[in-house]
């Protein structure tokens, strides 16, 4: 009874659950640096982002105030005193009272950070002692006036869930070479869009010609496409490169849109030939007979209806050109790093400041949140296009 015509296939639920469960892999880490681009250093260093919502358990080494600031230090029944709140100082707080921070246990040295519980004091020597309590308030005091720096605590308190925007200001609003994400952001939007349209183009006359013109050599012509499609792109990289060096455009915006513009050639015009060569026979025939010329019939009927294929190559050319880091490197990016795109500036952010995730991770999401949007408002004519170029 299942393979009666016009019943479903008992299997229907497997591929329901399958597409969920791939729709979901994908989104996870998405999701992930969502989260973690809102959050501080600390926090990601302390718990997983499906924890953000919950308070955390962070060590965290915090330090008083300066005794040489101005009324920082005062004398107390003969001993020189210097009090506060760590959280305060630190600027995690706005004052002791609005602080929700609550200290288990804390030390003085970093190698032993449980040595006091709140409220006791710990002996610094020379006469001074400190005391911390479990908000974070502290005494340090001593015989003698106190100089330096202030003195450090090193605790480990439980804190709760804190989300920043400063994680952004760094990234995109940063003039440093190094933060300079805004910069690659127009720099990669400048390789993309004509590394796009350029190809879609070329391929949709070459597509029309391989699909409805006769010619001699257009069956070696499509051989040919299709065997482009498995040349390795590192195989081209030097010898382009090369030429490229010997035409005159040289590492600039020119030469990583036509690199784009002939890595991508092959596939579309594979994916727009297969499209039109089964578009309707009728239509073509009859607009021929009312006299329409080739270019009437090309811009005037198979562009409108070739729509979902061509807007399937342009997802798939937007998302490579976007996340491309090797044809940037070869062909486009310079010592100046004036014209560096997002994915090598990730890179850059990885090398030098590899401890600061929550700079990664905002970098991370600034860099694929655009084909993310890209992907999904194009999505049903990529489904459109590869389901129905893909059989011809």
């Amino acid at each position: 009874m299942d393979n009666i015509a016009g019943t479903k296939s008992s299997l229907t639920w497997a591929v329901h659950i399958s597409v969920v469960l791939l729709v979901a892999l994908w989104l996870f880490p998405t999701v992930g640096l969502l989260v973690s681009s809102f959050r501080t250093a600390d926090q990601i260093a302390s718990s997983g982002w499906w924890q953000a919502l919950f308070p955390t358990e962070q060590n965290l080494t915090l330090r008083t105030a300066d005794p040489d600031d101005d009324g920082v230090q005062q004398l107390v029944d003969g001993v020189y005193t210097v009090s506060g709140n760590l959280f305060v100082v630190e600027g995690m707080a706005a004052s002791a009272d609005a602080s929700e921070a609550e200290i288990s246990v804390w030390g003085t040295s970093s190698r032993a950070i449980a040595d006091y519980q709140p409220g006791e004091t710990a002996d610094l020597g020379d006469g001074e002692t400190i005391t911390v309590q479990a908000n974070g308030d502290y005494v340090w005091t001593g015989t003698d006036e106190l100089s330096g720096r202030g003195q450090r605590a090193f605790v480990t308190a439980t804190t709760p869930p804190e989300f920043t925007l400063g994680n952004y200001e760094t990234v995109l609003a940063s003039e440093a070479s190094t933060d300079s994400m805004a910069k690659a952001f127009f720099n990669t939007m400048t390789v993309t869009i004509p590394a796009t349209i350029i190809p879609i183009v070329i391929a949709a006359f070459a597509a029309y010609a391989l699909a409805w013109m006769d010619f001699a050599g257009r069956a070696i012509l499509i051989a040919c496409v299709v065997a482009l499609l498995v040349v390795p792109l590192q195989l081209a990289l030097i010898p382009l490169l090369r030429l490229h060096l010997g035409i005159g455009i040289g590492k600039g915006y020119l030469g990583v849109w036509l690199a784009h513009t002939g890595f991508g050639l092959p596939l579309a015009v594979y994916l727009l030939r297969n499209y039109m060569v089964g578009l309707p026979r009728d239509i073509i025939e009859n607009a021929r007979v009312d006299g329409a010329t080739e270019f009437q019939i090309f811009t005037k009927i198979i562009l409108p209806l070739s729509f979902p294929a061509l807007a399937s190559f342009a997802i798939f050319q937007f998302l490579w050109t976007w996340n491309d880091l090797l044809v940037a490197k070869v062909f486009l990016i310079d010592s100046s790093g004036q014209t560096t795109v997002m994915t090598n500036q990730i890179v850059e952010l990885l090398g030098t400041r590899g401890g600061n995730w929550e700079i990664l991770a905002t970098a991370a999401f600034v860099s694929i949140s655009v084909p993310l949007v890209v992907f999904f408002a194009m999505q049903k004519y990529l489904v459109r296009g590869l389901l129905a170029g893909s059989v011809k």
